[in-house]
């Protein structure tokens, strides 16, 4: 899982503070890997301004921007998560919603991402 961020040092703190996750290693002083979730997540250094793609149509800008592709972590206490990512500096986005059978508070990163906490209660998504 990539996610591109214009500094790589405050998007590792952000990481690590919110959502506890490891940094692995750094690659070429560009890219991080971090541990912690059901999958690797390696942060890209890339500056804001140039498109992401030849194809796209939008610079890559960091300000919070909306995308229908977002990552959903997994938390086993969703208020004691979402106080941590707050003092971290994410940005709440919605109240505690009950959904399916799970908790779910969205919330932006503070390089525009959205994500979201999940907490599954019961036998949710069985």
């Amino acid at each position: 899982m990539n996610i591109e961020v214009p500094e790589l040092a405050p998007a590792i703190e952000f990481y690590e503070a919110a959502l506890g996750l490891k940094l692995c290693r750094i690659i070429d002083d560009d890219v991080a890997e971090l541990a912690g979730a059901s999958s690797d997540i390696y942060l890209l250094a890339n500056a804001p301004g140039p498109a992401p793609a030849g194809s796209a149509a939008e610079a890559r800008r960091y300000s919070r921007h909306w995308t229908p592709v977002h990552i959903d972590f997994v938390v086993d206490d969703i208020a004691a998560s979402a106080d941590r990512a707050i003092k971290a500096g994410a940005c709440q986005e919605s109240e505690c919603v009950d959904w399916r059978g799970s908790k779910c508070i969205t919330f932006a990163d503070p390089f525009g991402h959205g994500f979201c906490l999940i907490e599954f209660v019961g036998d949710a998504y069985n």
